[in-house]
């Protein structure tokens, strides 16, 4: 199956360029990010691609397109592209209980397909859940957080946003696809579409690029928080640079890195057993804006930000990321880079 192949970067006319760069960088005034990297992506070439700011305040580390900053939730978007991968390739079954990959898991009535769309029951975080000190060894060692909290309503009953049912999604994946996540993810995803700095975070480990972390506090920027991600790397535990994920997004309008009829389910909206749209796909949010169709994610972090935005129409995709936890830019923003390219 043959795969997008990205040209050289291919600069926009210098008009489009250089309100590009005003953009982020009022964008990283207004908010306070200490840096903040943009690209914008057609199928076959990243269009614009830069970076502005400190990757590191102490050190004076200027970022660069290969700064790898926490992205957060858009962890789950690589989490279900694998998903997808696995289902194409007849290793995983949507519709199954999932007690078939994860035998333990108590609660009945789950799926793969729930899970994607947020529509297991499960809770998400609780009271002091967010920072996390402890180190895990795998995805596996994570439901143990969770697995006996009771479910806050029946499977497929309401949508309810759970970064813990992509936790259990990933332990499943592992089961489906005899492999430990890390691996999975390296093999489905990664390397097919030549993701070179995406990587789930390990603390433990020198990482070439990885930026410094920031939080804002009465105005003021400070170091974020320690936190350790090996408790969430299926749901928000990613590490990657703007221009990956891009091409990871490019993959998704392209049309070939999945098959046809699993594109489709991935963009189109699961319901209730009521019938009632939940406006997500397979992790991926589906809206529209300006009268244009989008497919969104964003993603928060501690000392982290990350949004993803693709527009069919024009084909046009739209990543940024900053090194500020909970900073605010969302689909407005990335539909305001996207409009400059079209």
């Amino acid at each position: 199956m043959a795969l997008p192949t990205f040209s050289p970067l291919l600069w926009a006319a210098d008009s489009s360029e250089a309100r590009a760069r005003q953009f982020i960088a009022g964008l990283r005034s207004t908010e306070k990010i200490p840096a903040v990297c943009a690209t914008v992506a057609k199928v076959g070439s990243i269009v614009w691609s830069e970076a502005l700011g400190e990757s590191d305040l102490e050190d004076g580390a200027t970022a660069s397109t290969r700064t790898r900053y926490r992205i957060g939730s858009l962890s789950k978007l690589i989490t279900a592209a694998a998903a997808a991968r696995l289902y194409d390739q007849g290793l995983l079954d949507l519709d199954a209980p999932i007690q078939k990959y994860v035998p333990t898991f108590p609660a009945s009535g789950i799926t793969v397909k729930l899970l994607l769309g947020h529509l297991a029951g499960l809770r998400h975080y609780g009271a002091g859940e967010y920072l996390n000190q402890k180190r895990y060894s795998s995805v596996a060692e994570t439901l143990a957080v969770f697995q006996n909290s009771p479910l806050l309503q029946p499977p497929g009953a309401k949508y309810f946003y759970s970064s813990y049912g992509f936790n259990l999604l990933g332990a499943a994946l592992e089961r489906a696809g005899s492999q430990d996540f890390g691996t999975l993810i390296q093999r489905q995803v990664c390397d097919p579409l030549r993701l070179q700095f995406t990587i789930p975070e390990d603390n433990t480990k020198v990482v070439v690029g990885r930026s410094r972390y920031y939080s804002l506090t009465n105005g003021q920027v400070e170091n974020a928080p320690y936190t350790d991600l090996s408790d969430r790397w299926p749901s928000g535990g990613f590490l990657s640079t703007t221009e990956d994920l891009a091409r990871f997004g490019v993959a998704h309008l392209a049309g070939e890195f999945f098959r046809p009829d699993t594109l489709r389910m991935m963009f189109t909206s699961q319901r209730t057993v009521e019938g009632v749209e939940t406006g997500v796909g397979f992790g991926w949010r589906i809206g529209v804006l300006d009268n244009r169709r989008i497919y969104h994610h964003g993603g928060d972090a501690i000392g982290g930000r990350a949004f993803l935005l693709l527009r069919p129409e024009g084909s046009i995709v739209v990543a940024l990321v900053g090194n500020l936890g909970f900073a605010r830019f969302a689909e407005r923003q990335a539909m305001e880079l996207a409009d400059l390219f079209v």
